[in-house]
């Protein structure tokens, strides 16, 4: 059996949402952060020695980090869905967003996140993180000019990877310049299987309230 490790409020939320999509038989073990520091429990260290979530269980093969997982059950599960044909364009499409999803594009959200925890904000990164983040949402704005999904404008894993991205740049990010963003995240949260997922976890913090 297919098993989520789910941290609430994290990205493990993404993996939910494409199981719905995909329609497979799965289960949640839910975790919960700790109040104090946010933290995911160390509950989680005995499924994986990072702690970290997401985390995928299939019997005895353990997946973590969002785009492996999302690789792993399109390839083993999703039937041809979600998923460009290999060896095509917008295979090759497909795999450069998926994976800069969690690279280029998460790293100045980030870093934007934890500096805004020091006292002092992290003044002395700011300008060069604004300007990261400037950079790589705009290059994101500028890619959903005209199209709904970002490879060949047809939903795919991609889709779902980006959309952390779509929920958290407009809070970091003046949201009047990411009108395509905005756009995008909206129809992500309009997909039925996007609103199952919330059935079956907890209201999202980056997602509809």
């Amino acid at each position: 059996m297919l098993t989520v490790h789910h941290l609430n409020n994290s990205r493990s939320q993404r993996i939910v949402w494409l199981l719905e999509e995909l329609g497979v038989d799965y289960q949640i073990k839910a975790y919960q952060r700790d109040p104090v520091t946010s933290l995911a429990p160390p509950e989680l260290e005995a499924i994986h020695p990072l702690g970290k979530s997401p985390m995928l269980t299939d019997g005895d093969v353990t997946i973590i980090e969002s785009g492996a997982i999302i690789d792993y059950l399109l390839r083993h599960y999703g039937d041809g869905q979600l998923l460009p044909k290999a060896g095509s364009h917008d295979h090759e499409q497909y795999l450069q967003w998926l994976h800069y999803g969690e690279s280029g594009a998460a790293l100045p959200l980030m870093l934007k996140l934890y500096t805004s925890r020091l006292p002092d904000g992290g003044e002395a990164l700011k300008p060069r993180i604004n300007d990261e983040l400037t950079r790589h949402l705009g290059y994101i704005e500028k890619s959903l000019e005209g199209v709904d999904w970002f490879v060949g404008n047809t939903f795919s894993g991609a889709d779902i990877q980006l959309s952390f991205i779509a929920e958290v740049g407009p809070m970091m990010h003046p949201s009047e310049k990411l009108p395509n963003l905005l756009a995008f995240r909206d129809r992500c949260h309009q997909r039925e299987a996007y609103q199952s997922s919330l059935a079956k976890t907890e209201p999202y913090a980056y997602g509809p309230k």
